[in-house]
């Protein structure tokens, strides 16, 4: 019967990379793991559409904080669709709140129109929206085709039966794409449901860092680690989850 659809997001080329060699089906591209993603360089795409054959679909996202966006950001977001679109981007990642916590559909619309028939992803802006239940019933309206949510949890751990239920209430008219925290020992119960077909795991680990030296005078992130490691994705958790998404 096949197997459930693996998507990884990436914040690295080598993890790009690597997600692909390792198994990964898609790939989120994002910038800046320390905000939850942002909008990756046209550059990135262009290297990664050279040498990958699986889809990449790509953060649209001007700015970490919250997802009320003015017109202005509005528009560098459909300018960012069109150039990535225009240098092969499979699909976009974005979401759109109002003032009150519901989902915008008036600029998300915006920027369905913009992706031109790509199928655009709502990302977890969802899970802190007002009205989950409803908020579902405008993604679906707006045109999205697809939903990443943690079950409106910190992690999928918490918000599993949330995210079970919105299986439920969307059957087939979006794919809901349980994500946040996802981890192998997740999917036995996500597969009680018949309309589970794609999960997000990051199956991100870190490897040391290739440079030998390291100031001890200036400290430029408020990691103090940020210096002595890479993030990466693991081959051991993208086999772990390949083995138990088989149908």
């Amino acid at each position: 019967m096949g197997k459930i659809l693996l998507e990884a997001p990436v914040f690295t080329i080598e993890a790009a990379l690597k997600a692909a060699e390792f198994g990964v089906d898609r790939i989120e591209l994002c910038s800046d793991f320390a905000e939850g993603g942002e909008t990756p360089s046209v550059g990135a795409l262009v290297f990664l559409k050279e040498r990958l054959n699986i889809p990449i679909y790509v953060m649209v996202r001007p700015r970490g904080g919250d997802f009320v966006y003015t017109s202005d950001e509005i528009e560098v977001m459909k300018k960012d669709i069109q150039i990535l679109d225009s240098f092969g981007a499979d699909g976009f990642v974005f979401g759109v709140l109002d003032s009150t916590g519901e989902v915008d559909a008036g600029k998300c619309k915006e920027l369905i129109d913009a992706a031109k028939g790509k199928p655009c992803t709502f990302h977890r802006a969802f899970d802190i929206c007002a009205n989950p239940n409803q908020a579902l019933e405008t993604i679906i309206e707006c045109g999205f085709r697809r939903l990443l949510t943690s079950g409106t949890c910190n992690t999928l751990s918490e918000g599993l039966p949330i995210v079970k239920g919105l299986l439920n209430q969307a059957k087939d008219r979006i794919i809901i794409m349980p994500g946040g925290g996802l981890q192998p020992q997740h999917i036995g119960s996500l597969k009680e449901s018949p309309y589970l077909t794609e999960v997000h795991g990051s199956c991100k680990v870190y490897r040391p860092s290739e440079s030998e030296f390291t100031s001890d005078r200036v400290q430029l992130s408020k990691d103090p680690n940020a210096f002595r490691q890479v993030l990466t994705i693991s081959k051991e958790v993208v086999t772990e989850f390949n083995g138990v998404l088989q149908r």
